[in-house]
């Protein structure tokens, strides 16, 4: 999970992370073991792995909500219950940036409990290291997915 190339990922002496998932762990740290342009090819891998949207959400259109943050059309549902929340997200191969993080927030969040989803770290995206590489309304758009699960899983537990 959170290593579509299949590279060993390197444990250097890194400060202890704390408010995120293992999964998100592995994914920063993957990330951090790579330098410049490899990073951004590995970003490219993310976004060759999103899962393609339930047809169902085809039919549906009005259960995702758009993430006014990002360039790109980007949209998420957030669905499930404390235990186990389930990410979809709907992302166009023409924005591979987008897409990535989108894969990216995916492999990191989906499945795992609202608990861990709402301590997950705001830096998350600034973890990756890849604020030097693309610009800060990337970065933003991000960011802005981020929030938009957060904030849906938060409804969520209100909900149930």
């Amino acid at each position: 999970m959170g290593q579509p190339s299949g590279r060993s990922c390197c444990h250097r002496n890194q400060p202890r992370i704390t408010g995120l998932t293992s999964a998100s762990k592995e994914i920063i740290e993957e990330f951090g073991f790579l330098e410049g342009n490899l990073k951004l090819e590995l970003l490219l891998e993310f976004s060759e792995s999103l899962p393609e949207l339930d047809d169902r959400f085809g039919e549906h259109p009005e259960l995702l909500e758009r993430v006014e943050e990002c360039q790109s059309p980007v949209f998420i549902a957030v669905e499930g219950n404390a235990d186990k929340v389930l990410l979809h997200f709907s992302a166009p191969r023409e924005a591979p940036t987008t897409r990535g993080f989108a894969s990216i927030l995916n492999s990191a969040l989906n499945m795992h409990s609202a608990k861990e989803i709402l301590g997950i770290s705001d830096d998350f995206p600034t973890m990756l290291g890849l604020d030097a590489l693309i610009s800060p309304l990337r970065v933003r758009g991000m960011r802005g997915m981020l929030a938009r699960i957060k904030r849906k899983t938060a409804e969520l537990l209100e909900s149930n």
